[in-house]
């Protein structure tokens, strides 16, 4: 599968239409995928500032999806919170480590590029029997 290079500014508007272009571009359901992409942009918009542009790519080989945001900002460094019950922010990191078999930073003079790497989506399960084929309609279930 070819890689997903996608150049963005981070904007909130942004975060439904890379959402939307991860799962077209892998074509499966792949909501861990997705999650990952909203907290890794949300984290430049909230971080950095918004309208920071940023490159979003997304690989699948070695049994593996890697998802890698690019931002110009080399100094800002990631901490992972430990939010409270009532803390409205700091738990992108902590999804981000949930999710994620590994994840970390690469810096550069140019800017940095935080990733996570998580199994590749599975296949779409295969649709349920139709209501027809069971002799049950939907409505005597």
């Amino acid at each position: 599968m070819t890689p997903l290079c996608l150049e963005l500014l981070a904007v909130p508007k942004v975060l439904p239409e890379a959402r939307r272009a991860v799962r077209e571009h892998l074509g499966v359901p792949c909501p861990e995928v997705q999650l990952c992409v909203s907290e890794l942009l949300t984290n430049v918009i909230r971080h950095i500032g918004e309208g920071t542009p940023v490159t979003l790519r997304v690989t699948c080989e070695d049994g593996r999806t890697r998802i890698a945001v690019t931002d110009p900002e080399p100094y800002t460094w990631l901490v992972v919170r430990a939010p409270g019950p009532d803390d409205e922010n700091g738990r992108g990191l902590v999804l981000l480590d949930a999710l994620a078999t590994r994840w970390g930073v690469e810096q550069g003079p140019e800017g940095k590029t935080v990733w996570c790497e998580l199994p590749p989506p599975s296949e779409p399960a295969p649709a349920p029997a139709s209501a027809e084929l069971s002799g049950r309609s939907a409505a005597s279930r």
